[in-house]
């Protein structure tokens, strides 16, 4: 699409980590702010799309949205606190986690609505709190473990090992990844697509009137979904080879170079 023709957007979906904060700095640019501020301002609804947990986004909090898709689409709530979708994994799939790990040393952590807790806490546990400007959560106890609740499990797999987990741990949920150091693990048939129409139905709005932007292959059944998906030019190349348009980096003002690009913002 060339930046003469101008989509009829009225949803634009961004993901966190990496698209609107950057993964360097650890702040959403000035940039980036004024274009979500712009956007509003013409009635464009926008919509954070992250595989975070709802209670932690309160580094974003600064900024108005109209929605928060969280834990990849297995939790999606309007900004008034309305919980439109909530899907919780499959209670099978994390007694096998639990017993796995107990065999194995593999390293997970359980995500709920209001906490997440983790099975031990090692370097590359706290790499990755590090990496998302988060507190280590605490550490989970086996034999008073909630098991029925878990909205998502961070899995400290290494990529080559995924496929072969998943079929013999958790059959009946689905991984995608954003970073090498861990899967996101979330129910089967649960993805930012869905997220994204769950919001298309609440505020009447067809697809084809959406934009999402995003960097990790996370995002990708969302990318694909949407109107125009965006890579930001920090994206992976898988991510990088389904989208409609590659931006710039996070860094580098992207996410208000492809709205400019576009025409959806002057």
């Amino acid at each position: 699409m060339s930046s003469v023709e101008k989509p009829n957007i009225k949803a634009v979906f961004f993901d966190i980590d990496g698209t609107l904060i950057s993964l360097k700095t650890k702040v959403i640019p000035e940039s980036t702010q004024k274009a979500i501020k712009n956007l509003r301002e013409k009635g464009i609804k926008v919509i954070v799309a992250t595989g975070r947990s709802i209670k932690d986004l309160s580094h974003i909090k600064h900024i108005d949205f109209d929605g928060f898709l969280t834990f990849n689409g297995g939790y999606c709530m309007t900004i008034d606190g309305q919980v439109m979708f909530r899907q919780t994994i499959a209670s099978d799939d994390i007694k096998n986690l639990i017993n796995y790990s107990e065999k194995s040393n593999v390293s997970f952590s359980l995500m709920y609505e209001d906490k997440a807790i983790i099975s031990d806490r090692n370097p590359q546990v706290e790499e990755l709190y590090t990496h998302v400007n988060l507190p280590v959560p605490p550490l989970y106890n086996k034999e008073t473990v909630d098991i029925a609740n878990v909205l998502q499990v961070n899995v400290f797999i290494n990529p080559e090992n995924e496929v072969s987990f998943m079929q013999e741990v958790m059959p009946n949920s689905l991984a995608t990844r954003w970073t090498p150091l861990f899967a996101d693990v979330n129910p089967s048939g649960i993805s930012k697509q869905n997220g994204v129409q769950c919001f298309c139905d609440y505020f009447d709005i067809d697809v084809s009137e959406t934009m999402a932007f995003g960097d990790g292959g996370n995002d990708i059944s969302m990318l694909k979904y949407v109107k125009i998906g965006v890579a930001m030019g920090n994206a992976g190349d898988n991510v990088k080879e389904i989208a409609d348009y590659i931006t710039e980096e996070v860094d580098d003002h992207g996410i208000e170079a492809a709205l400019m690009h576009f025409g959806i913002l002057d």
